[in-house]
């Protein structure tokens, strides 16, 4: 699994419009092979600050994706930022669930 994340600022008269774009993105997305999840998020602490996060089944459906004219749009969209975006692809190995939590918690007891 790949978790691609991007974190952007943009300008407060702007962030609507930039939200617009990616939430019809997020639903176009959603839909494509081997996309787990797509969501975009905005920091109630800093209203300007927006997050397009995706998971996707494999490496090869996130090139697919990159390489499409839906990407497009994001590639815009990080053209309206107001400073370099942080853009982070993650590999995902593993992953727990609330195991982790029970041992966590038993362990500091």
């Amino acid at each position: 699994m790949i978790l691609a994340s991007l974190i952007m600022d943009f300008a407060p008269d702007k962030v609507d419009e930039v939200l617009q774009i990616l939430r019809s993105i997020v639903e176009s997305t959603r839909v494509q092979a081997g996309c787990v999840f797509c969501s975009v998020y905005q920091d109630i602490e800093t209203e300007n600050q927006i997050f397009f996060v995706q998971k996707w089944k494999s490496d090869e459906d996130l090139q697919r994706h990159l390489g499409s004219q839906e990407y497009q749009k994001v590639l815009m969209v990080l053209e309206m930022a107001l400073k370099h975006p942080e853009i982070r692809f993650d590999i995902i190995s593993g992953c727990t669930g609330i195991e982790t939590i029970e041992k966590a918690r038993s362990q500091a007891r």
